[in-house]
């Protein structure tokens, strides 16, 4: 479980993430309509975290959040000063008792992305009430969505024969009209013919 708090101009919002032994994820979100400091909104969403492991009979649980202070509390390395501070980590310390086995690790904010992003969503996300929204689906697109999107013409002809015949001998396709000639002549200006080779031209 991995977990973030945010708390600024916009709002407070808390954000935990579930992940299973498969690599599932399950995001956990919340606004908080309390006035709350970033200290206190880091310990609300591990809280919720930690609620929520239980209600789903988890007992083993590895916790990971980008607030040193927070995590360092909770495993007793650093003292608990601030007086606003000593009951959330007093409910803590009773819900860990409900696992057999839990670690806190400290994690970086950049290795913490989707807690950090989603908790960022929350706080500036203004709701009067409960709100469900469908879990998204993030893809990883590693192409854009028109590179070779047509690779062959019906004439089994690549894409830039017309656009190559014309730069190379100043010749259109017999069936072209005036616009298509136009056209041809626009899409030539964005090319440079090297020997055999095409290429688009760059600013440089």
């Amino acid at each position: 479980m991995s977990f973030d708090g945010a708390s600024n101009a916009l709002g407070h919002g808390i954000e935990a993430v579930l992940v299973s032994p498969e690599g599932n994820h399950y995001p956990l979100t919340a606004r908080l309509n309390f006035f709350c400091t970033n200290n206190i909104a880091e310990y609300e969403a591990c809280i919720m975290g930690l609620r929520a492991t239980i209600e789903r009979n988890v007992k083993t649980l590895e916790v990971y959040g980008d607030s040193a202070l927070v995590i360092y509390q909770i495993c007793g390395d650093w003292e608990v000063r601030d007086s606003k501070l000593v009951k959330y980590s007093d409910l803590v310390a009773e819900l860990i008792k409900e696992f057999e086995e839990i670690t806190f690790n400290y994690l970086p904010r950049e290795e913490n992305q989707l807690a950090d992003a989603l908790v960022t969503l929350a706080s500036m996300f203004k709701a009067n009430r409960e709100t469900e929204i469908i879990p998204l689906q993030m893809s990883i697109y590693e192409v854009p969505a028109h590179c070779f999107s047509i690779e062959k013409e019906p004439d089994r002809r690549p894409w830039f024969h017309n656009v190559l015949e014309y730069i190379k001998n100043q010749r259109y396709p017999e069936e072209a009209n005036e616009n298509d000639k136009r056209t041809i002549r626009r899409m030539a200006a964005g090319f440079v013919l090297d020997g055999d080779i095409l290429y688009k031209r760059g600013k440089d």
